[in-house]
């Protein structure tokens, strides 16, 4: 079925219009009149209409329910800003794969630390990046893009999480199979920038209560390690 993101507000009444992309989308698509088509709100809600006028793109809309396709798990992804595009590319199949949210933070040996002015133009980016995969992939949510601003703060949020887990190609006692017994409903997974994170990170990190685990004995590149991650926490709670 045609999935259209629109606003909550879109989704408070009996009837709505498609605006803007949505629209040029729509009538790309050439809706009929008594096509049904599904709305999200981007939050994890969504409502299956009916075309009645295709013209002014007016739908009937049906009732609201959470959407089947988010995870049960809320699986946050902490990565070091990385060089190049490579944050893109972990943001679209982050968004695939079923992450709650995205969130990026500069560490110590991080070569990519783009200042105030240029992340504000990043994050808008980053962010249509992640709407766009949503809507591809038939997410009822769109998972928010996030930017800190020290280490520091990635621990801080990354620690409220039920399961707290940093991955240090030095580690060698605690897989992620053993740091994943037990239930649990939200995750965050932390991963350094090209160069890996420095012992006195991993340190501060272990004081602050998180578990770091190894992904195995090969060394997994930046881009990678956050997507292997998710989809063994995906795989783990039954979302495959």
């Amino acid at each position: 079925m045609i999935r259209f993101f629109v606003t909550p507000e879109a989704l408070s009444g009996p009837s709505c219009q498609l605006t803007g992309e949505n629209a040029k989308h729509a009538r790309v698509l050439r809706l009929k009149a008594g096509e049904e088509v599904l709305l999200c709100d981007g939050r994890g809600r969504e409502c299956q209409c009916r075309v009645e006028d295709p013209d002014t793109l007016t739908l009937t809309c049906g009732e609201c329910r959470p959407s089947e396709s988010e995870a049960a798990v809320r699986v946050s992804v902490y990565m070091a800003f990385p060089k190049a595009d490579k944050l893109e590319h972990v943001i679209q199949k982050a968004t695939e794969l079923g992450a709650y949210e995205i969130v990026a933070f500069p560490s110590a040996r991080c070569v990519s630390r783009p200042d105030e002015k240029s992340l504000k133009k990043k994050l808008e980016r980053w962010q249509k990046i992640a709407a766009s995969a949503a809507e591809q992939s038939g997410r009822g949510r769109i998972p928010q893009v996030v930017a800190l601003k020290s280490f520091s703060e990635a621990l801080s949020r990354a620690c409220q999480a039920e399961k707290a887990l940093m991955f240090y190609e030095h580690e060698e006692a605690l897989t992620l199979k053993t740091a994943l017994t037990g239930t649990y409903r939200t995750v965050s997974l932390l991963t350094g920038p090209e160069g890996g994170l420095e012992e006195g990170e991993v340190s501060q990190a272990r004081a602050a209560g998180m578990q770091v685990c190894t992904l195995g004995k090969r060394i997994l590149r930046c881009e990678t390690a956050p997507l292997c991650a998710l989809s063994a926490v995906m795989y783990d709670a039954g979302e495959f």
